[in-house]
């Protein structure tokens, strides 16, 4: 009971995920991101090392297509396994194991690839990038978040979810933005406030670590 998305900035070249299901530490399962190389969703029956795995063929120089491939017949399971790829050229892929429960699907658009199953509908994923691709002037994090939220909107999962993600890395090599909920009655609900709440403060983040003598308080 998973539903996610990865996406592409093709304005700052920043990456992400956004995530949410019905069990607890979805932040810590199903994506891996990684500046400048690209992103990789694992989910269903999840297999949380396919996710470095993935990243470790998209930084050798794998295309999101090949890398999914690669990881589709490196692994014995995956008949049980829902993932999907993009690269730094914002091309995207999927795969969805023939064990993978209904309704299940996948949805490509610019810069983005978003997947789910045991849905309420099979209109989800498309209802996230759509949502995701309609104004590419927003930042990532933002996008992402529409996207959970489209998703939510068009049904989302079967049951109720309880967890809930968004990751975005830019051009460094640790996270702009690192959000987490955690057994939450509405956690895209309260990940929206986080994220509201942590938007202004992104920037000087990355000034504490880049540049300390001119970070300010927090």
């Amino acid at each position: 009971m998973t539903f996610s998305l990865i996406g592409r900035c093709a304005r700052t070249g920043q990456l992400g995920a956004a995530a949410t299901t019905s069990s607890l530490a979805v932040g810590a399962r199903v994506h891996a991101v990684a500046p400048r190389i690209g992103a990789v969703l694992t989910q269903h029956r999840t297999d949380p090392r396919l996710g470095p795995r993935g990243i470790a063929l998209l930084r050798s120089g794998c295309s999101a297509e090949e890398t999914i491939a690669a990881l589709v017949a490196s692994t014995p399971d995956h008949k049980w396994r829902q993932l999907a790829a993009i690269d730094a050229a914002g091309r995207t892929a999927h795969f969805h194991g023939a064990r993978v429960k209904p309704a299940s699907n996948a949805a490509h658009g610019r810069d983005v690839v978003a997947i789910g199953n045991i849905l309420s509908s099979d209109e989800v994923p498309a209802a996230m990038a759509e949502a995701f691709a309609a104004d590419p002037s927003l930042p990532l994090a933002e996008r992402l978040v529409r996207g959970l939220e489209a998703g939510e909107a068009a049904g989302g999962e079967y049951g109720d979810v309880r967890s809930a993600s968004l990751l975005v890395h830019g051009d460094h090599d640790f996270a702009l933005v690192d959000l987490r909920v955690d057994g939450d009655a509405a956690p895209i609900t309260r990940l929206r406030a986080l994220w509201e709440e942590y938007a202004p403060l992104v920037d000087a983040y990355v000034v504490r670590v880049i540049d300390p003598d001119n970070a300010i308080a927090l």
